[in-house]
């Protein structure tokens, strides 16, 4: 099939904002005998083109497959001529999209100057089967090489999407992100009393429009909580404020069917799951890897092997070293204030994580271990290294040994908690090690608690820990490794370790801009990593 790589894009900066558009009716010619002002062809096998005479000042709709395109009559200044091409599937996509039906080619490009571009066109893609997902119509932007989206509207109950647009010639196709979803069930509760939503895929702030598939009534609301639990609930798309809800359904509905529509977006490209059709992956981190843990396989790679400091991730590999004495985790032991003063070597007294306890307090060594990975608390790290029975400077080494015996060539430790910029790896190193690390079954139960309670035994004073990984809070993924790092001359680390139906993956990044663009780029990484096992 030959086909054109040249485009003209005349899009308007309002249809980039966004807009909806009204379910619209088509003339359908699939099946029937074409007018004689309409050709059909076949271009390739089971691929077909269209080509109709449109009349100044009649307006007219033309079918090819899937797409329906509605030209208004004031489009055009004179007689012109449409063609339809069918361009099949097989198309590069971006790596957090999939194709749905086909791919359609749209040309005035012969009468071009017969087309006035500040109308627009009605198209109409159908998409078959029922798709909950977050889907749009796009178009492929020559210059840029990159899918971009029209506002689309969604309409399930027959399976089509419309949008508008106002090209001479272009090439459009339905998209989606299996993600997200936008059709499927609501339920209700009680929090602000205003019309509000929670989300787990739009961040807060988005307006969205719920609309009650079952009466067609619609409310527009505001996501300002994050929910529901799709672990629990598969097919919930929203919870709505009961305020909310009550404008579409009865309270005592419980759940109904709904659909949504993105009415005012904080952006696509900053969502954490909608993100930008691009066939290249973009993090802020300065280096990153994605590894297939099976066979080791490298995903994804961005400066992987790059040697910088790696902070806390350091604790996992002193937590494996203490594991290796065979320690009692139910043993008492007492707290040396010394342990923290070795954090100070490094840091000021405020400026560490840690565990707020005085010398002298007694507690186990379960708990001191749970504070260490849990907390990433720096104290309880070197309490470890102290109860360990090793002397400080034969922990440090082990340390190294190990590391150096999983391959990790570039990895070197001086102290055992990443306070020191000097304790430095490489995401590819640090991947090498997570998958020899939670061959303990131990540290991979610790690193994924979400939250570990515990008093210490003398005072009985509690002390509460949240994993300091989100992801991990979060529970949005199966997740069977975790640590967090943080230096200011690190940046942001983290490595996060997930199991799918597809494959064990480990995605490593290191030095992100905050702390919100490391939590970002890693689970943007974990998406992109569970694409690429699912092909």
């Amino acid at each position: 099939m030959k086909t054109r790589y040249f485009f003209s894009i005349f899009l308007s900066l309002a249809l980039a904002t966004g807009f909806a558009s009204p379910v619209l009716a088509y003339e359908a010619y699939v099946g029937l005998t074409p007018p004689a002002d309409i050709a059909v062809s076949a271009n390739e096998p089971d691929l077909q083109t269209l080509q109709g005479n449109l009349n100044a000042g009649q307006e007219r709709s033309l079918r090819l497959g899937a797409l329906n395109i509605k030209v208004p009559a004031e489009a055009l200044s004179k007689n012109a001529v449409l063609r339809l091409d069918d361009l099949g599937e097989d198309f590069p996509l971006p790596w957090n999209y999939e194709l749905l039906g086909h791919v359609y080619q749209l040309d005035f490009a012969a009468s071009s100057p017969s087309y006035n571009q500040k109308v627009f066109l009605d198209l109409t893609i159908d998409y078959g089967e029922a798709n909950n997902y977050y889907k749009q119509i796009f178009f492929f932007d020559g210059s840029s090489r990159q899918w971009r989206p029209l506002p689309s509207v969604d309409n399930p109950n027959n399976h089509s999407l419309s949008a508008k647009i106002n090209f001479p010639f272009a090439r459009v196709a339905v998209l989606y992100n299996n993600q997200v979803l936008t059709v499927g069930q609501a339920s209700w509760y009680r929090f602000q009393g205003g019309l509000f939503a929670a989300s787990p895929d739009f961040k807060k702030g988005t307006v969205l429009k719920v609309t009650n598939l079952d009466n067609n009534k619609s409310v527009s609301v505001t996501v300002n909580d994050y929910g529901p639990d799709r672990s629990l609930f598969p097919n919930r798309v929203v919870d709505l404020d009961a305020r909310a809800f009550e404008k579409i359904a009865s309270l005592g509905a419980g759940v109904i069917d709904i659909k949504i529509e993105t009415e005012k977006i904080i952006a696509p490209e900053d969502s954490e799951k909608i993100k930008a059709a691009s066939a290249d992956l973009e993090i802020s981190s300065r280096s990153a890897v994605v590894i297939k843990e099976g066979d080791g396989s490298i995903l994804y790679n961005k400066n992987a092997a790059n040697v910088s400091p790696l902070a806390s991730l350091s604790k996992l590999i002193a937590a494996q070293v203490f594991l290796d004495t065979n320690p009692d985790l139910d043993k008492v032991v007492f707290y040396s204030v010394q342990d923290e003063n070795y954090n100070y070597q490094y840091c000021k007294p405020w400026e560490s994580a840690r565990l707020t306890v005085k010398d002298g307090d007694t507690l186990t060594v379960g708990d001191l271990l749970y504070s260490a990975l849990v907390g990433s608390a720096n104290n309880a790290v070197e309490s470890l290294v102290r109860v360990s029975g090793l002397n400080r400077t034969e922990f440090i080494k082990k340390m190294n040994d190990k590391a150096k015996s999983w391959g990790a060539d570039n990895t070197h430790f001086v102290e055992p908690t990443g306070l020191s910029p000097d304790n430095v790896s490489s995401p590819l190193d640090y991947a090498i090690m997570t998958r020899e690390l939670f061959k303990n079954s131990l540290l991979q139960k610790i690193s994924t608690t979400a939250r570990y309670s515990f008093s210490t035994i003398n005072t009985k004073v509690k002390h509460n820990l949240s994993n300091t990984n989100s992801l991990v809070l979060a529970n949005n993924y199966k997740i069977i490794g975790s640590k967090t790092g943080y230096l200011d001359e690190a940046g942001y680390c983290l490595m996060t370790r997930v199991d799918s139906d597809a494959g064990r993956l480990i995605v490593v990044n290191f030095g992100a801009q905050s702390k919100a663009d490391n939590f970002k780029d890693n689970e943007l990484l974990i998406n992109y990593g569970l694409k690429k096992l699912s092909q």
